[in-house]
C-alpha cells in the first residue's frame, strides 16, 4: 500500500490519504487535493452530483449533500445518511469451510465438567449496586500491588486473582426483559470457565433477588451466594467473603495447563476508538485471524449491532440458512424502532473521535467494523450475553458501547477478546483476556504500552493481511496459553463490566 492514497475498490469514488495531504497533490491521474486533507480522511477522485451515492469498499457509505468536486475533503460536511435498498441474498455467498486438520493447540486449562479456561479467577458478583462496595472490598484484600511489591496470593501462583464485577443496576428496575436480561449475563459470568470458584453479593431487599436468580438461571449448586442484610451488616458480609476466597485458594490454584486443540477458543471481536484505517488494516487483519480461528474449529463472535447496521447485507448472504440471516435483519428493524423511540438515530452512532479520524456515517462505520468478522459462514444469531453453543462465525446482538457490547460476548462464553483501535482505546474485560490491535504505526509507537500488535505494518507496505493475521492468530495461542495481555499488565477489567441497562430506572 505505497504512495498518497489508498483506493480499496475500482467502485469507489473516494480515497483514503495515507498521510496529511497539503493542497496541489496529485492522487489519481488529473486530480489535485483542493485542499488539506487529514491523515486517514476521503478526499473525491470524481465529481458526485448532490443526492448521488459515495462508494468506499466498493459499497454505499452515504450520499452527497452538496455538489463534490474531484480533489475535495469529502466528510461531515458534504456526505450524509440517505435511504438504499438492500440486496440480503440469504445465503448466497455461503461456501464450505476449509478445516485445519489437525488443529493448532494451545495450554488450557480444563476444567472438570470439560469446558476450557484461559485463565484462573475467583469471582464475586453483585445482585445489585448496593452490595458493590461490600464486594470491591473483599476482591481488595487479594489485590496485588506491584508498586509496592505486595502480593496477598503470592502462596497461589495459579490463581490470577480475585474479582469484583460490580454494575449500577439490580433495583428500582421492571421485572420483564430488564432483569432477565441482566440474570443472564450474571451468569453467563457465573458460569465462566475462566472462573474457578464464584460467590454472588447481594443486599437482601433488591428486585434481583439471589434467590431468585439462582432458580431462574438453574445456578443452585454452583456457586455461594450471601447477602448483607441477613449477615448482619457490612463488617460481617467482608469477613464471610474473605473467609470463602481463603476457603476455595487451595483448590482454585490446583489446576495445571495441558495442551488443548484451538476448537476450545472462542474470541470475542471488538473495536473501539476508530479511524478511517481501522477498516484497511487492524479489522481486516483480525477478519484473516478470525479465519484461522473458524478453521482450526473454533468459534468467533462479532456484535454491536449499531455498528453492524448498513452492512447486514453482506452479512445475511453468508448465513447458512435463510432462518439466520432473517434473525440478523430483525435485529436491525429493532435498533431502527428503538432508536425512533428513544428520539435518537444510529448515524449518531460513530463518536467525535471516530469522525477526526476520519470515518463520517454509520454506513461507513459499519462496513469497515464488520470486517473483524473474515470471510466465514454465518452460523447463528443470539441475543445479548446468550450462551453462544455453535462452532463457527456468530453475531450477537448488542449496543456499540464497547464495555456493554465486550460484557454480552464474555457473559456468552468468550474466553478471549480481540480489540483494534485507531484513536487509543485502553480496554481489558475480566476474566478474559484482551488483546489490543493498532491500526496504524504512531499510534503503536506513541500507546505501545497498551497496543499489543501493530497493523499499521500492512499501510507501512511491510506485510500482507493474511501475513498480518497469521501473525494475530499465533498471538491469540500465546495469550491463551497464558501470556499476559497489555491491558492485563495494568489490571484492566474489573471497572470495564457494564451488563445492557435496558428499561426504565424507577
Amino acid at each position: 500500500m505505497q504512495g498518497a492514497v489508498i483506493r480499496l475498490s475500482p467502485e469507489d469514488g473516494v480515497v483514503i490519504a495515507r498521510h496529511p495531504l497539503l493542497p496541489g497533490v496529485e492522487i489519481a491521474p488529473g486530480v489535485i487535493t483542493r485542499e488539506r486533507i487529514p491523515a486517514a480522511h476521503k478526499v473525491a477522485i470524481r465529481p458526485h452530483a448532490q443526492g448521488e451515492p459515495v462508494r468506499r469498499y466498493g459499497q454505499i457509505i452515504g450520499f452527497a449533500t452538496r455538489p463534490i468536486a474531484p480533489g475535495e475533503h469529502v466528510h461531515t460536511h458534504n456526505l450524509g445518511m440517505g435511504e438504499f435498498q438492500r440486496d440480503y441474498a440469504f445465503c448466497a455467498d455461503v461456501k464450505p469451510t476449509a478445516y485445519i486438520d489437525p488443529p493448532a493447540t494451545f495450554q488450557g486449562i480444563r476444567r472438570p465438567d470439560g469446558r476450557v479456561a484461559t485463565r484462573n479467577y475467583i469471582g464475586i458478583l453483585t445482585s445489585v449496586n448496593c452490595s458493590a462496595h461490600v464486594a470491591e472490598l473483599i476482591a481488595g484484600m487479594f489485590r496485588r500491588n506491584p508498586i509496592k511489591g505486595e502480593d496477598p496470593l503470592a502462596e497461589f501462583p495459579n490463581v490470577d486473582g480475585v474479582v469484583a464485577l460490580t454494575h449500577k443496576t439490580g433495583c428500582g428496575m421492571t421485572q420483564k426483559e430488564p432483569l432477565a436480561l441482566l440474570r443472564r449475563t450474571l451468569a453467563g459470568y457465573a458460569r465462566h470457565p475462566n472462573f474457578s470458584h464464584v460467590v454472588v453479593i447481594g443486599l437482601g431487599c433488591e428486585v434481583n433477588q439471589i434467590g431468585g436468580l439462582l432458580e431462574e438461571q438453574r445456578l443452585a449448586g454452583r456457586l455461594r451466594s450471601m447477602d448483607i442484610q441477613s449477615l448482619g451488616g457490612t463488617r460481617k458480609t467482608v469477613e464471610a467473603g474473605i473467609a470463602f476466597v481463603r476457603e476455595v485458594l487451595a483448590e482454585a490454584n490446583d489446576i495445571r495447563r495441558e495442551a488443548v486443540p484451538a476448537s476450545e477458543l472462542t474470541v470475542a471481536l471488538q473495536c473501539g476508538g476508530s479511524d478511517g484505517y481501522s477498516g484497511i488494516t487492524a479489522n481486516p487483519a483480525l477478519g484473516a485471524a478470525s479465519d484461522l480461528v473458524v478453521r482450526h474449529g473454533g468459534t468467533v463472535i462479532l456484535s454491536e449491532t449499531p455498528e453492524t447496521y448498513g452492512a447486514e447485507h453482506l452479512l445475511t448472504r453468508r448465513a447458512v440458512s435463510r432462518e439466520v440471516g432473517e434473525k440478523l435483519v430483525a435485529l436491525m428493524r429493532w435498533w431502527e424502532e428503538y432508536t425512533r423511540r428513544e428520539n435518537a438515530e444510529l448515524d449518531a452512532n460513530p463518536s467525535p473521535g471516530n469522525k477526526a479520524g476520519g470515518l463520517t456515517t454509520i454506513l461507513e462505520k459499519s462496513l469497515g467494523a464488520m470486517a473483524k468478522a473474515g470471510s466465514t459462514n454465518l452460523v447463528d444469531v443470539v441475543g445479548y450475553a446468550e450462551p453462544v453453543t455453535k462452532k463457527g462465525f456468530v453475531f450477537m446482538d448488542t449496543p456499540g458501547f464497547d464495555p456493554v457490547a465486550a460484557t454480552g460476548q464474555v457473559a456468552g462464553g468468550a474466553n478471549i477478546v480481540c480489540f483494534t483501535t485507531g484513536r487509543g482505546s485502553v480496554f481489558g474485560c475480566k476474566p478474559a483476556p484482551s488483546i489490543k490491535l493498532a491500526t496504524n504505526t504512531p499510534l503503536y509507537r506513541r500507546m505501545e504500552e497498551d497496543m499489543d500488535i501493530n497493523c499499521g505494518t500492512i499501510l507501512d507496505g511491510e506485510e500482507s493481511v493474511e501475513a498480518c493475521g497469521a501473525r494475530i492468530f499465533e498471538h491469540i495461542l500465546r495469550v491463551a496459553s497464558g501470556e499476559r495481555t497489555k491491558s492485563e499488565r495494568f489490571d484492566f477489567g474489573e471497572a470495564e463490566f457494564a451488563p445492557w441497562p435496558l428499561g426504565a430506572t424507577m
